[in-house]
């Protein structure tokens, strides 16, 4: 679906998720991650960029378990510590994952995926057209309710800023393995929040595609 089209049926309150590709499951298990590989950091940074072309190629488990873990795994089990910072540690953030077969939610416990709709939500994901057939979107979302120490007025802010490390472990994965990914926040939030069945302590703060390079012609 083109830009043009969403922003019509996004006026009238008609942009919806597609039809189901494939058949959903309640939970998906990631196989563990590598303890080691990736390029220098120096390097990554150096290459970490927007791309804004993708492959419909989808990503290996093996690969989709590495990029969940550098956004928002726990990398201290001890202490359940993540591999981004959360004011007064709340761990707001929570990581959903538009796929072909369904939303999926981030469990960073279990270091699974778990089914939160029987939909495909990759193009209410944002008003570009690339949005509907890269391999995912990311959706980060930040639920309030988990922030009560932390003052009504300052929450918003607070969850901007442990998304954006979040956005950053992105970046920096996909530029290690040679994935394509975008940050976005161009889209519809009413629809969006609706298509994913979220409440009102919930906020979508942004979106990022993520897949593989488009093969040269």
């Amino acid at each position: 679906m083109n830009t043009l089209t969403k922003l019509a049926q996004g006026l009238i309150g008609h942009l919806r998720p597609a039809p189901l590709q494939g058949e959903a499951a309640s939970v998906r298990a990631l196989p563990p991650r590598s303890p080691g590989g990736g390029l220098p950091l120096m390097q990554v940074l150096a290459q970490r960029q927007s791309s804004r072309a993708f492959s419909v190629s989808p990503l290996p488990d093996a690969v989709l378990s590495e990029l969940l873990w550098a956004a928002a795994g726990i990398s201290r089990p001890e202490l359940g510590g993540r591999t981004f910072p959360s004011a007064m540690n709340a761990q707001e953030v929570d990581v959903y994952v538009a796929l072909p077969d369904g939303l999926y939610l981030y469990d960073p416990r279990a270091h699974q995926l778990r089914l939160s709709m029987a939909s495909d939500v990759r193009r209410v994901t944002g008003y570009q057209d690339f949005v509907d057939h890269a391999a995912l979107d990311l959706v980060f979302v930040a639920d309030h309710g988990r922030m009560p120490k932390v003052p009504a007025a300052q929450r918003s802010g607070f969850a901007h800023i442990a998304v954006g490390a979040v956005m950053q472990n992105v970046y920096l994965y996909c530029a290690s393995t040679g994935l394509a990914t975008v940050a976005r926040a161009w889209f519809d939030r009413r629809a969006l929040a609706e298509a994913m069945g979220l409440g009102e302590d919930h906020e979508i703060v942004l979106t990022q595609t993520v897949g593989y390079p488009p093969e040269p012609n």
